[in-house]
C-alpha cells in the first residue's frame, strides 16, 4: 500500500494484531544509503512484537527506498516521511495512542521527531547509534521510552549506551541483549521479547 506524502508517497506494510488493537505505531527502518529498508530482519521482527501484544504496527519504505517516491534527505526530509505517517495511523485507528520507533537510523528519527508530540505516548529505539547521534533530547520529556542494545552493537555497546540512558531520567528503560551485535543477529528472539513485554506488561502498558 501507499501513504501519500508531499513528494508523493511511501511505500508501507501495515500488521495487524490478531485482536483488537489498543494502539498503532510505526518501525523506522536504518539507514537508507547502507542499505537499510522496511523488510530489515529487526525492523520486521520488532513490528511481529508489536501485533503479538495488539499494537497494530506500521513500517514503511523512507523517501527514495523501494518505491518511495523522493530522495535520501539527510534525516531532515525523513522526519517529515514521519509526520506522513503518524498522520496515516491517527487517521486510521482514531482515538487509539500512537507509539514510535525505529532501529539503527530510524531511532534518531522517529525518535527526534515523536517525542515533543503529544498524540505519541511512548516511544522504543533499537541499536542506537550512539557514536553518530545526540539522544539527549529524550531527557527532556516523561513519556515512557524503551530502548533495547545489543551488548556487542558496534555503533554503540550496552556499557556504552548505559551511562548515558542513566543521565535521560527514570522514565527511559534500557535492556541490554548479552553477546548481541547492532543487528541482533543470533538475538532476535530476545530483542522482541523485551518489545512485547514492555508493551504488554511493562512501562509501555501503562500509557495504552
Amino acid at each position: 500500500m501507499n501513504i501519500p506524502v508531499a513528494h508523493g508517497h511511501l511505500e508501507a506494510v501495515i500488521r495487524e494484531p490478531r485482536g483488537s488493537a489498543k494502539a498503532a505505531a510505526i518501525v523506522c527502518h536504518p539507514h537508507p544509503l547502507q542499505g537499510g529498508t522496511m523488510h530489515t530482519k529487526t525492523v520486521f521482527r520488532a513490528a511481529q512484537a508489536l501485533a503479538d501484544v495488539d499494537v497494530a504496527a506500521l513500517r514503511f519504505n523512507f523517501r527514495g527506498v523501494g518505491t518511495s517516491t523522493g530522495s535520501y534527505e539527510e534525516g531532515v526530509g525523513e522526519r517529515g516521511d514521519v509526520e506522513a505517517a503518524l498522520d496515516w495511523l491517527e487517521a486510521r485507528y482514531p482515538g487509539l495512542p500512537l507509539i514510535a520507533g525505529g532501529f539503527s537510523f530510524g531511532s534518531i528519527v522517529a525518535l527526534g521527531t515523536a517525542a515533543p508530540q503529544e498524540r505519541v505516548v511512548a516511544l522504543f529505539g533499537l541499536g542506537l547509534p550512539i557514536r553518530w547521534y545526540d539522544y539527549s533530547f529524550l531527557g527532556k520529556g516523561t513519556k515512557p521510552v524503551l530502548i533495547i542494545q545489543g551488548e556487542e552493537d558496534e555503533f554503540g555497546s550496552g556499557s556504552e549506551v548505559a551511562p548515558v540512558v542513566a543521565e535521560l531520567g527514570d522514565h527511559v528503560t534500557l535492556v541490554r541483549i548479552p553477546d548481541a551485535d547492532h543487528y541482533f543477529n543470533g538475538h532476535i528472539d530476545e530483542m522482541k521479547a523485551a518489545m512485547s513485554t514492555y508493551f504488554e506488561s511493562g512501562p509501555g502498558s501503562q500509557v495504552l
